[in-house]
């Protein structure tokens, strides 16, 4: 099992259909107090000044920062790991792995979790086999990057599956990213014991409650007592 710490943390992502949401500024300006020490958002269709202010802001508030960057070429992986840096972003999630995009990272102090599989499409659709997602991890990892980023339930094949067998045989930061939208869900990222989830989206379609900052808060309880008052 890949448990880097004693629970998955959550990783608040302003985001909706794989992108940011225009008020990404205001949602956290209303959430800054909240459980949640984990927040970022994607690389579309922010300017880099909004998301420079933003990442500026959450830094300020004692956040860890992330940028996913739902690109699939090499071009476009390293436009994004330029952009986490010019923002000051802690961690590059997403992009295919390439050896130019890891070293940008590593020259630049960019904690660096590539996908694994065949991702198509935005918001991402996730192929492949299991064993060979594994292995794409454990050699990517052995050139030094900080962790995996999992599109688990956007998979086609076994998602549960899917994120026990990686979750088990993965040793390092492992985040369930995508569509984590019910409790059923949650229960099953927490049985598993990743180093972090995603939600964005769930949070932006009510899932949770009824509030924004009230969903985080009580996903963060659920995740630490396995209850929602």
């Amino acid at each position: 099992m890949s448990t880097m710490e004693d629970k998955p943390k959550l990783i608040v992502m302003l985001t909706h259909h794989d992108r940011t949401v225009e008020n990404a500024a205001e949602v956290f300006e209303a959430c800054e107090g909240s459980a949640a020490d984990y927040w970022g958002f994607k690389e579309d269709p922010l300017p880099p000044d909004r998301m420079k202010a933003l990442y500026d802001r959450m830094k300020a508030c004692g956040k860890t920062t992330f940028l996913e960057v739902v690109a699939y070429s090499e071009e476009e992986g390293l436009a994004g790991a330029r952009l986490a840096v010019s923002c000051g972003c802690d961690v590059l999630m997403g992009t295919c792995f390439f050896d130019s995009i890891n070293a940008y990272c590593k020259d630049h102090g960019l904690k660096y979790m590539p996908f694994v599989g065949e991702i198509t499409g935005r918001p991402s659709i996730l192929s492949g086999s299991i064993d060979g997602m594994i292995r794409e991890a454990e050699n990517y990892l052995e050139k030094g990057v900080y962790g995996i980023d999992l599109l688990a339930y956007r998979y086609t094949g076994d998602a549960g599956r899917l994120i026990r067998e990686f979750t088990s045989r993965v040793h390092a930061p492992i985040c369930i990213a995508g569509s984590v939208n019910s409790l059923d869900r949650l229960d099953e990222v927490k049985a598993a014991g990743p180093w972090a989830f995603t939600i964005g989206g769930a949070f932006f379609e009510n899932r949770f409650g009824a509030s924004f900052r009230g969903q985080v808060d009580r996903v963060c309880a659920y995740m630490d007592k396995k209850s929602i008052e």
